[in-house]
């Protein structure tokens, strides 16, 4: 009966077997293609596929050209008669390079559902081909694989980048493990100076070998009383002695009212807030206590003049503080916002302050309208303020409508001229204006921008109205205007018949008043009854917003004519009639229109002085010396403001050694100030540009925490009294925050809407006093926090979850200033700004590694660096971390090279455990390499165990262990 059966025609008369398959193809001969059942013969599909892609190295072999290599049986199949013959077309083939094989064969086998514990049931020699794959595409992954192929490759790193967790969440996971203790200290203090949660692991690693941020944290607390030491001297009476120590007191205060503002760039982004309790805020101490008994002055005791309302302003800012403390990943809700509210009507500006934090963390979006209509119609001014400029900040350049008609209720001249007249307090006006540059921000809205071109020179009245503090509205009109048409330059959309240059240099330099247009011409029928301006342009008022709105029109545009106009005058004369700060300004705005022109060095500040000033002067020319030093000293500090803004967050070491070097120079200017020849006027001029030049120095070295710029400011910390006012003492806090800024792992951008942020927050007239908001409002410094960005690069060890040292290369794009360029970087570092990078590299021999190409997409590595810059990294078998082996001396290889003997007779299988992380290689060396009392007779192959061992270990192959195993059975 079999006789009588018909023979398939495919079944040969010797069984078809893989193995000879595949060690035919391993030896290069050509073999017919392999029969399979579809759906039944999983397992050498696969095998007879990967063989056929990585060995004969055909690219199409998963894809096209399956039919070359695999013979589908079917039921039911008839032979045909002109079977096609089955010899491979020796068509000339790209030969494609092995690692590019690799790749495409670990990648399809990872699709196909093929996992390591496939891998490891397959006879140790068919699998060694896809194993070599598989080693091959460890040493260089691509950092955007899926993470089943990365699990495949066995790179935990990267499986663990691709689940996407931040340092706050994995803490959770982790358990405590993650955040170091901080300095022991009593909890009282600890609850008090808002200042816990910056202590990380990561500050211990960028600056391990001092304790600046303790330091920083000394400096910047406001929650603790003060120490008021003033001696009495025997002619004094006891009751002039108190006088003495609450003046005395007085005048630290206002520097203890001016710290917040540093202490929120400080603790920036630090905080995940618990949803049942309230935000901590902490206290604002005015008190000091005077040695040697420790007693209590205060300032409310009534023997000296307090000025009225003087912690209003200090109290929004230390609110926040407390707000920007609140990281913009965390959960907050709308019902949390509102749990906040104080009971008590004293802390009333705080809690705006914490609206205002809110919002340029993006959280008050999240606020229901209902809420905020609520918070407007109390009326209380410091809330519309800080809920404005918030709301806003959190729109950013949206256009929101919902928000503009919020915004316009509060300027008069954005309603229409018929509208009920609103009371609305000036600062909440101001906060209003600026907000619609805000949202308008970048989009050269034309309606917007002609209002506001206008509100610029708003005369005084009509009547009693629009009085006091002009200057201000004025200057944030200009700003407003700037953000709405940032970076524009000559190319504004339609907006040509409003002549906006033109219209700007009128206000920068006076002229006649022109009439003014539509809807406004009502409102300003009857003249102010308390200001006589006449019709020209009051300077005074126009000339700062138009400056700086010009230079942000054309921003980085470099259009030479426009920065002409900025230009110092160059005879005496002419000089003679502008404001030296106003110099300042317009030096400030024609080096940034002039973007590529700045050069990090001392003789491109010099060049921003006029010719006159620089050469011999002719005795008989009547020239007021004071004025042109004054005149110098702030277009110096105009062109390194200017600096700092070109360098921001680079850390540029020719930008910051020059600045350091302007700073030295006034440094020595100011200890002469005490003399006679330099008066009280110039102390403060001399204070002014320092003070701008330092900030400039912590906008180049943001979040760096250079100790230079720290011990600058630790100086003028110290420095009370005397001219030292308020606003002195807030910038040089701003700056020591910038200097740590987001505890070191953030730092400034330098794109266009974060200069327009700098120029709102870093405007150089600072307030005298506390509650003054005369040229500029006090708020708007908190702006600065638009320009951070996170770029600090964390290394953490996959397997130990901890952060750690890694080697990082760091490659530029060739621009016109340099070529391309690899600089090497110990991380946890701050990166440069992303565009100006082509890749990032971690670099061997410690670490595995692993490169994120930015010349592709930058998208992969912003999204690490907003998870607070985590990068996974995994040790190398047989090195150890940076932090225990500094020089690299103690790693497994570098032990053996010292020995005279081979390495694998010096390896310890004890001392395993500090080179691998692999519980397998460990609990191998627990029970087979150790002697025990039933191995006595086995010597050799102990030894043969640990020769294997060894190699496992050094060579990275853990997963060959079984093989050799099995091999040695």
């Amino acid at each position: 009966v079999i006789g009588q059966m018909q023979q398939p025609s495919f079944l040969s008369s010797a069984p078809p077997c893989v193995f000879n398959w595949l060690s035919s193809c391993l030896r290069g001969e050509e073999s017919p293609p392999f029969p399979y059942l579809p759906g039944i013969c999983h397992r050498t599909e696969l095998l007879v596929l990967s063989y056929a892609l990585y060995i004969i190295g055909d690219e199409r072999a998963t894809s096209t050209n399956v039919s070359k290599y695999l013979f589908r049986l079917s039921a039911g199949h008839k032979s045909c008669a002109n079977e096609p013959n089955f010899r491979r077309q020796s068509s000339v083939k790209v030969r494609f390079s092995s690692e590019i094989l690799a790749e495409l064969l670990v990648d399809w086998l990872s699709s196909q559902g093929f996992t390591l514990k496939d891998l490891e049931s397959v006879p140790f020699g068919v699998a060694l081909p896809i194993r070599e794959a598989i080693y091959k595409c460890r040493e260089q992954p691509s950092s955007d694989w899926p993470e089943e192929v990365c699990l495949l490759i066995g790179r935990q790193d990267l499986t663990k980048q691709a689940h996407k967790m931040t340092l706050a969440k994995s803490k959770a996971s982790v358990g405590s493990g993650f955040s170091l203790v901080p300095p022991s200290s009593t909890e009282v203090d600890e609850e008090e100076d808002g200042m816990s949660d910056i202590i990380h692991e990561v500050t211990g690693l960028i600056w391990s070998q001092d304790l600046r941020v303790q330091e920083v944290r000394r400096l910047l607390q406001s929650s603790r009383p003060v120490r008021v030491s003033v001696v009495q001297l025997p002619e004094v009476s006891d009751h002039e002695y108190i006088e003495e120590k609450e003046n005395k007191l007085l005048q630290l205060c206002q520097r203890t009212m001016a710290l917040p503002v540093g202490r929120g760039l400080f603790t920036l982004f630090s905080y995940h807030p618990v949803p049942t309790e309230p935000l901590p805020v902490p206290k604002l101490n005015l008190t000091g206590r005077a040695p040697p008994r420790n007693t209590m002055v205060d300032l409310n005791s009534g023997n000296i003049d307090v000025p009225p309302n003087m912690t209003n302003w200090p109290s929004f800012h230390n609110g926040v503080a407390a707000g920007l403390k609140i990281t913009p990943a965390s959960q907050v809700d709308s019902a949390w916002i509102a749990y906040n509210k104080p009971k008590s009507p004293e802390l009333a500006n705080e809690y705006a302050g914490f609206l205002m934090a809110l919002g340029l963390n993006g959280h008050l979006t999240k606020l229901a309208t209902l809420n905020i209509h609520d918070y407007l119609t109390k009326g209380h001014e410091m809330t519309s303020i800080g809920l404005l400029l918030g709301v806003s900040s959190a729109k950013l350049g949206t256009m929101d409508m919902s928000i503009t008609r919020l915004l316009s209720i509060h300027i008069p001249a954005l309603l229409p001229p018929t509208s009920t007249e609103l009371d609305v307090p000036h600062n909440v006006q101001v906060a209003a204006v600026i907000g619609i540059g805000l949202v308008y921000q970048g989009t050269g809205h034309r309606h917007n921008a002609e209002v506001l071109l206008s509100e610029i020179g708003r005369p005084p009245g009509p009547e009693m109205e629009y009085c006091t503090d002009r200057e201000s509205y004025s200057l944030a009109a200009g700003l407003a205007l700037g953000m709405v048409c940032l970076g524009h330059g000559s190319n504004l959309i339609g907006m040509t018949d409003l002549n906006v240059p033109e219209q700007l240099y009128q206000y920068m330099v006076g002229g006649h008043r022109r009439a003014q247009a539509g809807a406004n011409r009502e409102r300003h029928k009857s003249p102010s009854y308390q200001i006589k301006e006449g019709d020209t342009i009051n300077v005074d008022v126009t000339c700062p917003g138009a400056t700086l709105a010009l230079a942000m029109i054309y921003l980085k545009t470099n259009n030479r004519s426009i920065a002409d106009w900025l230009k110092p005058p160059d005879t005496w004369f002419l000089l003679d009639f502008i404001k030296p700060e106003f110099l300042l300004l317009r030096t400030l705005a024609r080096c940034i229109i002039m973007w590529d022109e700045i050069l990090p060095n001392t003789e491109w500040v010099k060049s921003n002085i006029p010719q006159i000033m620089r050469g011999n002067f002719d005795p008989s020319e009547d020239i007021n010396m004071d004025t042109m030093a004054q005149a110098q000293d702030y277009i110096t500090a105009g062109a390194c403001m200017a600096l700092g803004l070109r360098f921001a967050g680079s850390a540029n070491s020719d930008a910051f050694d020059c600045l350091y070097e302007f700073a030295r120079t006034f440094m020595k200017m100011m200890s002469f100030a005490g003399t006679a020849a330099v008066g009280a006027m110039g102390y403060y001029n001399l204070q002014t540009c320092l003070s701008m030049i330092l900030l400039a120095m912590s906008m180049v070295m943001a979040g760096t925490g250079n100790l230079k710029v720290l011990q600058l400011c630790r100086f003028f910390h110290k420095r009370t009294g005397g001219e030292m006012n308020y606003g002195f003492h807030m910038a040089h806090h701003m700056a020591l925050g910038l200097l740590f800024l987001g505890g070191g792992r953030y730092t400034l951008s330098s794109s266009n809407s974060a200069i327009a942020a700098l120029l709102c927050a870093l405007y150089p007239h600072f307030p005298a006093h506390s509650t003054d908001n005369r040229y500029h409002l006090q708020a708007l410094r908190h702006l600065a926090v638009l320009a951070a960005e996170p770029r600090l690069l964390v290394p953490v060890d996959v397997d130990s979850l901890k952060p750690c040292y890694a080697l990082l290369e760091v490659t530029y794009k060739a621009t016109k200033w340099y070529n391309q360029t690899t600089v090497e970087l110990m991380a946890p570092t701050l990166l440069p700004e992303l565009h100006l990078l082509k890749q990032v590299t971690v670099k061997g021999p410690r670490y595995w590694e692993l490169t994120l190409d930015l010349s592709k997409e930058t998208q992969h590595l912003k999204s690490i660096l907003i998870r607070d810059g985590v990068l996974y990294v995994k040790l190398r078998a047989g090195q150890l971390p940076y932090k225990d082996d500094p020089q690299g001396w103690k790693s497994l290889l570098a032990t053996t090279a010292n020995h005279r003997n081979s390495g694998v007779t010096a390896f310890r299988p004890e001392a395993i455990s500090t080179f691998t992380s692999e519980p397998a290689l460990i609990s191998f060396a627990e029970f087979f390499c150790k002697t025990s009392e039933g191995l006595k007779s086995r010597e050799d192959s102990l030894v043969l165990f640990s020769a294997m061992l060894y190699e496992c270990v050094t060579q990275e192959c853990p997963e060959m262990l079984p093989t050799y195993i099995a091999i040695e059975q």
